[in-house]
């Protein structure tokens, strides 16, 4: 078998027809078919999570181990801009964010696995998950079990990286990504005319300055050293020129490091918003979500993944990044049960390959694709035999 064909074949497949979050059928048939073609067995968790298990031959007396490697399935509602013949089917949907790479490179790790199991002792969890670009896939299928089902002792995620040379591969210990929560605010006014603004109130006024006092929570409230974002995302409100709203949406983001700055944050929000209705004598409502946490990795799985990485990428290609992302991902709830890591395969190799994620553009490459494999395959022996 040629490994770069045959998992070129599947990415550009699941490439060509990407679906949305919780709604990824055709994509969890295909992995399910390649699974169990490598004589794995397969079932599901939401629908359309899918988890194949390898049991290895190897003899031991030692207690044996589980160790699950994680790939995500869903693609984004972005219309493809690229040229090339795999590209998207499916009208303003699009596997921007290289989820169809980390399901190949999981995919390719199996069949090598599969041809391996005299090589280790213990279990390896093929874990594909749904609904990771709104975070809410691993949360769901942690509580169907995809952690308790099988004893998980480690898990370790791949994602390819444009900001990462291809042939390399990147690493990062502790703090990787932010927590992501989610805000939703209404301030509510009085409806009245234009031209008589003096008998309605305005709460276009009162948002613009609730918006501008936000940005002295991160600048003037939290530590000055400590990473935070707030960011407001959406801002939505009227009728017409002539007409004073009754009242305005705000949508936005925070992202933190820590639970103790998630919540003076929240504070302060409700502070500004409760001062600022109350000089305009307006209402208010307030929701903040936390969609997922920070996503911290476990030393020594990271040391695991760099003596994986010396022996497949060798030690020059190995990069370790120096500050944390402010973005999120939801493979943080996992960290949440069990130890494990996150690490970025290298996919950029020139200007094609090199735009960012969620972009119209984006695209990977592929010869990436069986080192990505390797390293997750390589991992998960050296986890088991340990």
């Amino acid at each position: 078998m040629n490994l770069f064909k045959t998992l070129q074949n599947i990415r550009r497949t699941i490439h060509q027809n990407p679906e949305l979050s919780n709604k990824e059928f055709k994509t969890a048939d295909l992995v399910e078919k390649t699974l169990k073609e490598q004589g794995i067995k397969t079932y599901r968790l939401c629908k359309t999570g899918v988890i194949g298990i390898l049991e290895g031959t190897k003899k031991t007396n030692k207690k044996t181990k589980v160790i699950a490697l994680r790939a995500d399935l869903d693609a984004l509602p972005i219309k493809e801009k690229n040229n090339h013949s795999y590209k998207s089917k499916n009208p303003g949907v699009m596997h921007a964010c290289g989820h169809d790479g980390n399901t190949t490179m999981l995919l390719g790790a199996a069949m090598i696995l599969a041809k391996q199991k005299e090589e280790f002792a213990g279990k390896i969890q093929f874990t594909f998950q749904l609904d990771e670009e709104t975070a809410g896939g691993s949360k769901g299928m942690i509580k169907e079990g995809v952690l308790s089902a099988n004893k998980v002792d480690c898990i370790i995620g791949a994602h390819v990286s444009p900001w990462t040379k291809s042939g390399k591969v990147a690493l990062k210990y502790g703090a990787m990504m932010a927590g992501v929560d989610k805000f939703v605010i209404e301030i509510k006014g009085l409806l009245g005319h234009g031209a008589y603004p003096h008998l309605s109130k305005d709460p276009i006024v009162a948002t613009s300055e609730f918006i501008m006092s936000l940005q002295t929570i991160p600048s003037r409230i939290v530590n000055p050293v400590e990473p935070v974002v707030v960011t407001v995302g959406k801002v939505e409100g009227g009728q017409q020129y002539n007409i004073i709203a009754d009242k305005v949406t705000v949508v936005g983001t925070v992202r933190t490091f820590s639970e103790k700055t998630r919540e003076l944050i929240k504070k302060e929000m409700i502070k500004r918003l409760q001062g600022i209705c109350k000089s305009y004598s307006m209402t208010y409502t307030f929701d903040y979500q936390v969609l997922n946490n920070p996503l911290i990795n476990t030393d020594s799985v990271v040391d695991l993944c760099y003596e994986s990485a010396k022996q497949v990428y060798g030690p020059k290609n190995i990069e370790f990044l120096k500050n944390p992302s402010m973005a999120g991902e939801d493979f943080a709830e996992y960290l949440h049960e069990v130890k494990g890591a996150f690490i970025y395969v290298g996919t950029s190799s020139n200007e094609k390959t090199s735009y960012p994620w969620h972009h119209e553009k984006f695209d990977l490459d592929e010869t990436a694709l069986p080192k990505g494999a390797e390293i997750l395959a390589n991992t998960a022996k050296l986890f088991l035999n340990k």
